[in-house]
């Protein structure tokens, strides 16, 4: 189970995310989604611990970034969407490494199998500087799946994947779902998300906007009748233009609380 609490994280004097709170379940796919510079990879990175967070509290399984990172860190895996590898180790080099980091005993029959799972098997003694973008995104899975985490977190996981392959990360992240894991995907792909995730988070300017299911979004912000009312990406939109009207209303406000002001004085 992943758990977040109040999160809060500022670059400077500029908030990136403000007092966020959010659970996701053993076996549950939370979809977030949001514009860019919403906070999300903000959130994923600094949940993993890739980065410093401002306030807040971290759990997976119960166990706290702040107080036992290691045990945190050991059952999370972070796939980001430009993957950084090491240029010069080839394919099977970055599994073995991932091995023995995490103390994986006999990894090599399931390198074997995610490598022909992910098509890279004709890579295997490739480096990692000589692959594409698709490739390399690939083995970024490969090492997160190999770990075998209990909290998944993938930052955009499509970029760059064929369509062979965004078929089998899609199978294989309802499969982990199915065995307990626990997934977080960002993507901008809204029928990829609501096509897996069962529940969704919009996150906007740092803050939370909506936490639920996929219906209750759909029930909250939907517009009309018609059949694209019914759709996630025409909930999400729709949840953008009232978050739009919520701040003009408050600029307004303010505004007339402004006037009102100049004018008693």
């Amino acid at each position: 189970m992943i758990e977040i609490k109040k999160f809060s994280k500022a670059y400077g004097s500029t908030p990136a995310v403000s007092d966020l709170t959010f659970s996701v379940k053993s076996g549950e796919i939370l979809g977030l989604i949001g514009r860019n510079g919403a906070g999300k990879t903000t959130t994923m990175r600094a949940l993993s611990g890739i980065i410093p967070y401002g306030a807040g509290e971290f759990l997976v399984d119960g166990y706290s970034l702040s107080e036992m990172p290691l045990e945190l860190k050991r059952r999370t895996a972070y796939v980001a969407d430009d993957p950084r590898l090491f240029s010069d180790l080839s394919v099977e080099q970055h599994l073995k490494f991932q091995a023995s980091i995490y103390g994986i005993e006999a990894p090599a029959e399931e390198i074997d199998r995610l490598l022909d799972l992910f098509e890279l098997e004709a890579k295997r003694h490739s480096a990692a500087s000589t692959l594409s973008r698709g490739m390399r995104q690939k083995l970024a899975i490969c090492c997160a799946y190999l770990q075998a985490p209990t909290a998944l977190l993938l930052d955009e996981p499509m970029t760059g994947l064929d369509p062979h392959a965004i078929r089998v990360l899609k199978d294989t992240i309802v499969e982990r779902a199915s065995h307990g894991c626990s997934i977080i995907i960002s993507s901008h792909l809204l029928a990829m998300v609501e096509d897996i995730c069962s529940q969704i988070l919009i996150l906007d300017c740092g803050k939370r906007r909506f936490w639920g299911s996929n219906e209750e979004l759909k029930q909250r912000f939907s517009q009309s009748k018609n059949s694209e009312s019914n759709s996630l990406e025409a909930a999400f939109f729709s949840s953008l233009t009232e978050l739009g009207e919520d701040l003009a209303s408050t600029i307004q406000a303010g505004s007339s609380q402004i006037v009102d002001s100049s004018i008693a004085h």
